[in-house]
């Protein structure tokens, strides 16, 4: 035993401690890497913007910013009065409406024995009460026939009032219009007809139908003659009814005087 050779087991033991040194740079730089990347990764974390951060993100747009502006309030004088200025608008023309106007001139009545107009075609003169009006300047005529006169058929069933507008010269004048207005029989009666519409009567005639029987009135039936503008020419004109079949027709000559 005291003859063994020992050498050889010392080689061994210098071989492994060489190796283990080895392994403990190795874990070192990888101990330091580690740090590193660490480092690394936390900065670019912090800070996205830099240099070392090789996917730097976008630059966001800066706000564009303008001068704010300074209101500067507009002091009033101390005589100031504050003036209303009306803008002009445009005004509108009506057309002109009929009106029912009261009676502003009182009629004069004269009872006359005759007509002293220009006759009616088909009219005979009776002894029926007539009257004359001095309404302004128009003369208004008014006498009873029986309406065989005009309407030969109508007999006692039948009850109006018809009659013709004259100017100056005793001429037709048509266009003109007439209003017949009031009460009959309790019930109202209000009509519009133009002159010239009835040529039976004559040049400028007309006439309104009443009903078909004769019926009794006292100064409740009124009638107006206005010219082709509306323009008023006479008053409300009142006059009487009768049941007599001989007085069923109210004949009315409107006769200007200018």
């Amino acid at each position: 035993m005291d003859g063994f050779d020992l050498k050889p087991e010392r080689k061994i033991k210098q071989k492994r401690s060489g190796s283990g040194v080895i392994w403990n740079l190795l874990t070192v730089v990888v101990l330091l890497a580690t740090i590193c990347m660490v480092v690394y990764f936390v900065t670019v974390y912090n800070h996205p913007a830099s240099m070392l951060n090789p996917f730097q993100p976008q630059a966001l747009p800066t706000v564009y910013s303008t001068i704010t502006p300074t209101i500067t309030e507009i002091q009033l004088q101390p005589t100031w009065t504050p003036t209303l200025t009306l803008a002009p608008s445009a005004t509108r023309t009506t057309a002109s409406t009929w009106t029912l106007l009261p009676a502003m001139i009182t009629p004069t009545l004269t009872d006359t024995p005759s007509v002293s107009d220009t006759p009616i075609p088909g009219a005979t003169a009776t002894t029926a009460p007539s009257q004359t009006v001095e309404a302004g300047l128009v003369t208004v005529k008014i006498t009873y026939e029986a309406s065989t006169t005009i309407h030969p058929g109508s007999g006692c069933a039948w009850q109006g009032v018809g009659g013709k507008v004259l100017d100056a010269n005793n001429q037709g004048l048509p266009y003109q219009t007439l209003q017949l207005g009031g009460t009959l029989n309790g019930g109202s009666v209000n009509h519009i007809n133009l002159s010239g519409s009835a040529s039976a009567y004559g040049s400028g005639g007309f006439e309104f139908v009443l009903g078909n029987q004769p019926i009794a009135s006292t100064q409740s039936l009124w009638i107006q003659l206005f010219d082709n503008t509306g323009k008023m020419l006479t008053d409300r004109v009142y006059f009487d009814t009768y049941t007599d079949c001989n007085k069923n027709l109210i004949l009315i000559v409107f006769t200007k005087t200018q």
